[in-house]
């Protein structure tokens, strides 16, 4: 007998929603890599007791914290739980426990002797869970209604989202704003309208792409949404270091901001360009002034030419060679010319683009003959060869031999000597 189901991935909270129409249960489990800001535990291996009663639980989308085993009941990863909440109860996942829930709250600076932790009630049953998914049915239409309420009232705001409590008695609104905005009367209208408790949470427009998720320009999913937890001032000197070119269209990413990923490199091109000479002016050499026209400041190398408009004929230079030039020019000495100076030494960057491809195993294919006549020949004129050397009265030597015949025919293979026959004889006399 076969149970017709009905499956749902919401991966604003990490889980796998499952319906049973003939039985009309509803079952919910934890799916690990769905969940946005997710960690990874790994220290699962290496438990020790400590932290025992501590587990991570996770609501929706970025929201989580710590709480206390304050029931009988055995938690475990990835259980469904009853938690205290500031007003009635509410509904997560148990995502950490063990030695790594230390960790994780030493990272946020929470220090476990003095903080007050909420408690977990009990593990979820099949009430909890019905009474959770129907206060998540509701989300989307209170967030369009409350859009709505607010662009009625001519308040300067944006709702990015709506989260309803574990128990649906309460709900939490996400709202972007560039300055003050007065929403009590807004407070009243929604109390009104959706008969719950309201709290209005403000965001800027990084969280938001954070909690809403999608992939960036670079094909992944978005940092902000997969591991960035406390967001960094970003200004266009970043990109004015790394020699970038200060077009808002490609700096900016989904949220409208300068990308996060814009500072990761920064102190690698700081450190770099630390060491690259600041010029001012030409380097002077006994045939002419060179000009400084580009630098690569990661291989620390500088390109001089002696046009100063035209990039036609470049020289390459260490910048640890133009420091010394710099030197001479100051004590009146000039080198010879930037002709005579060698190629510096410069580390190739080596792609893996093309490694993974699954034909990379398979044996070439054989070229085959266009037609068999041809064939015929190419092995009559080897025989014919084979058996006129004997007439001649002497028997050529046996390496003439490996490289006049090659392999058979006209295939070209490898000879009997196991190495690759010459392309010409040109290449053989040579």
């Amino acid at each position: 007998m076969t149970i017709n189901e009905t499956i749902q991935y919401d991966c604003f909270r990490g889980c796998v929603v499952t319906h049973e129409e003939q039985t009309g249960e509803t079952r919910c489990t934890y799916r690990a890599g769905c969940c946005k800001l997710g960690d990874y535990n790994w220290l699962k291996d290496a438990a020790d007791g400590t932290w025992r009663n501590l587990f991570e639980v996770r609501f929706k989308n970025t929201r989580k914290g710590f709480y206390v085993n304050d029931s009988p009941q055995n938690v475990r990863l990835g259980d469904l739980v009853v938690v205290e909440a500031v007003t009635g109860q509410d509904l997560g996942i148990v995502t950490l426990e063990g030695p790594i829930v230390g960790r994780q709250m030493r990272s946020r600076g929470i220090d476990p002797e003095t903080t007050q932790f909420r408690k977990i009630y009990r593990k979820a049953r099949q009430s909890d869970i019905e009474k959770w998914q129907e206060a998540i049915a509701r989300e989307q239409d209170t967030m369009i209604k409350a859009r709505r309420i607010a662009a009625e009232m001519g308040l300067e705001m944006k709702i990015g989202d709506v989260e309803f409590q574990g128990d649906g008695s309460k709900a939490i609104f996400y709202y972007i704003a560039d300055g003050r905005v007065d929403f009590r009367q807004l407070i009243k209208v929604f109390a009104e309208e959706f008969r719950i408790r309201i709290e209005m949470k403000q965001i800027g427009a990084r969280q938001e792409a954070g909690l809403i998720g999608g992939l960036g320009i670079c094909g992944r999913e978005l940092c902000c949404a997969n591991y960035i937890s406390s967001f960094q001032s970003i200004s266009t000197a970043a990109a004015r270091c790394q020699d970038l070119s200060l077009n808002p269209q490609k700096l900016a990413g989904q949220c409208g901001k300068l990308k996060c990923c814009l500072n990761y490199e920064v102190a690698n091109y700081l450190d770099a360009q630390s060491r690259i000479p600041k010029l001012n002016g030409p380097l002077e050499f006994e045939d002419g002034q060179a000009w400084l026209r580009k630098t690569d400041i990661l291989r620390e190398v500088m390109y001089f030419s002696y046009d100063k408009t035209s990039d036609a004929e470049l020289f390459a230079l260490d910048a640890a060679e133009v420091w010394d030039i710099l030197e001479m020019n100051r004590d009146g000495e000039r080198p010879e010319s930037l002709r005579t100076e060698p190629e510096p030494y410069m580390p190739e960057f080596v792609t893996a683009v093309g490694d993974d491809s699954i034909s990379r195993f398979d044996s070439p294919k054989r070229k085959r003959s266009r037609g068999g006549k041809g064939r015929g020949k190419g092995r009559g004129a080897a025989k014919g060869g084979a058996q006129a050397a004997p007439s001649g009265g002497a028997q050529a030597p046996a390496g003439e031999r490996s490289q006049r015949g090659g392999g058979r025919g006209g295939r070209g293979g490898r000879n009997r000597g196991g190495q690759r026959p010459p392309k010409s004889d040109k290449a053989v006399s040579e």
